[in-house]
């Protein structure tokens, strides 16, 4: 029961006549000024306003939830109170940011407020991201780093290795039918190895990121993902980033953050504009893979948008078009920008940051994209 008074917040009609006391108190409290019915939030529905604009309050509020919940559900309430209550402005304060749970939500939010943020929060806001950012980086490098070196290995296969750079698994399946069963064994009559000792420009991948409003947290996984492809030697990374206007980011590349306060979340979106200055950066189309980010939502040139794509196929081209790039799966999106680039053979489809090195990994080696099973 005492479970049931606080999900059903305490209203005349829970039914369960059970009285909180102590902290059971504390935390109803800290819910109810969130989640009760009170005045009426911006969308229309009765939602409550019990923390008010008030900075105080509001960082009272933030250290209780710390107290009663675990940090996911933390980020959660976070995000609630951001949307529901409109306290976007109040992040614009020092004591605030340094108060609230940095995640990558959080984040986006921090960026779409960049141009209004006061020099006095800027230091505090790039603390914030910077420690998200680098817990990224944390999560996702080593795993990135090796699938896609794998893939380069793999990917630059040569007919006559060194020894210590013979493929044997690949070596003796080409070789079964050369097998002398008196003597056991498998005569080797071709290697297959790979050019591991070659540290020059294997592939060259571009990222292409849309950054309205809807793909904050894209843009935050892109960035960290782009610092870590451009820290492999082998790999050439370009980052560009656009709305209705094109912005090349890759010599920020070194540093994610910079990235990101680099971006400006919000404002239209004209892929078409984006894809032709990324084809005007391709030197090695055969060796090229082209990433765009984006909901599809296009307000340029449809037509030359697909004909950007179609010619960058034809020319070898790996294109991969992901339509978020975030742990909250597919998002709103054009349905029929992404049929009809599906129909060019560039299936657009939402991916999670644990999920991208498999992508990168598979379009670096020309085999199938591991797109997931939407059904």
């Amino acid at each position: 029961m005492r479970r049931w008074r606080l999900v059903l917040g305490g209203d005349e009609a829970d039914g369960t006549g059970c009285a909180l006391a102590g902290q059971d108190a504390a935390m109803d409290g800290a819910l109810a000024a969130l989640y009760g019915r009170g005045n009426q939030a911006r969308s229309g529905r009765s939602r409550s306003a019990g923390l008010g604009a008030s900075a105080p309050s509001v960082a009272r509020w933030l250290g209780d939830i710390r107290t009663y919940f675990p940090s996911s559900v933390v980020q959660v309430m976070q995000r609630d109170a951001i949307d529901r209550l409109g306290l976007s402005t109040l992040l614009l304060e020092p004591e605030m940011l340094e108060a609230v749970e940095a995640d990558v939500h959080l984040v986006g939010t921090l960026l779409s407020l960049n141009k209004a943020m006061p020099e006095t929060t800027k230091e505090t806001a790039r603390a914030v991201v910077r420690k998200v950012v680098e817990d990224l980086e944390k999560r996702l490098a080593t795993r990135t780093r090796a699938t896609l070196t794998g893939a380069l290995d793999r990917s630059a296969r040569i007919s006559r290795p060194r020894h210590h750079d013979i493929d044997w698994n690949r070596t003796i399946a080409a070789n079964l039918k050369h097998y002398l069963p008196e003597y056991r064994t498998i005569v080797p009559e071709r290697l297959i190895g790979y050019g591991r000792a070659s540290q020059s420009v294997k592939k060259e991948v571009i990222l292409c990121i849309d950054q309205s409003g809807s793909m904050a947290a894209s843009v935050v996984y892109a960035s960290v993902f782009g610092a870590v492809l451009a820290s492999m030697r082998s790999i050439a990374t370009r980052l560009v980033v656009f709305d209705t206007a094109v912005v090349d980011l890759t010599d920020q590349l070194d540093d994610p953050v910079d990235v990101l306060f680099g971006t400006q979340l919000g404002g239209g979106t004209d892929i078409n504009r984006a894809l032709a200055y990324c084809q005007s950066q391709i030197t090695r189309p055969a060796d090229t893979v082209v990433v765009l980010i984006s909901d599809l939502y296009e307000g340029g040139i449809r037509n030359e948008m697909l004909k950007r794509v179609a010619a960058m196929k034809a020319s070898g081209v790996q294109f991969v078009t992901l339509l978020a790039l975030s742990d909250e799966g597919a998002p709103a999106y054009d349905r029929e920008h992404a049929a009809a680039l599906a129909a060019l053979d560039a299936p657009a489809f939402a991916c999670t940051p644990d999920l991208f090195p498999e992508v990168m990994a598979a379009a670096i080696e020309k085999r199938p994209l591991p797109i997931p099973d939407t059904r």
